[in-house]
């Protein structure tokens, strides 16, 4: 079976419509390009936070989700 013939199940298509969703969301709040606020969240942890928890994520409000993402990284030596 190739790629291109399996659909994604509808919890990975929902994974990937809302961390599109919210790393631009980031990077709009705290004035960054999208590229370096993936960058920014791998480097300081909050990546892993999102694939981890992004159910619960997706569930609060972008200006809660956000935060938490911001959270982690200040908790992980993120300054900005």
């Amino acid at each position: 079976m190739s790629i291109k013939n399996k659909a994604l199940d509808k919890e990975t298509s929902d994974k990937i419509s809302f961390m599109a969703y919210i790393v631009p969301a980031f990077a709009e709040t705290y004035k960054m390009n999208v590229q370096d606020a993936f960058f920014y969240l791998k480097k300081y942890g909050a990546w892993d936070f999102l694939n981890k928890h992004w159910w619960a994520l997706h569930t609060d409000s972008t200006f809660w989700a956000v935060r938490s993402l911001y959270n982690v990284c200040y908790q992980n030596g993120g300054l900005k």
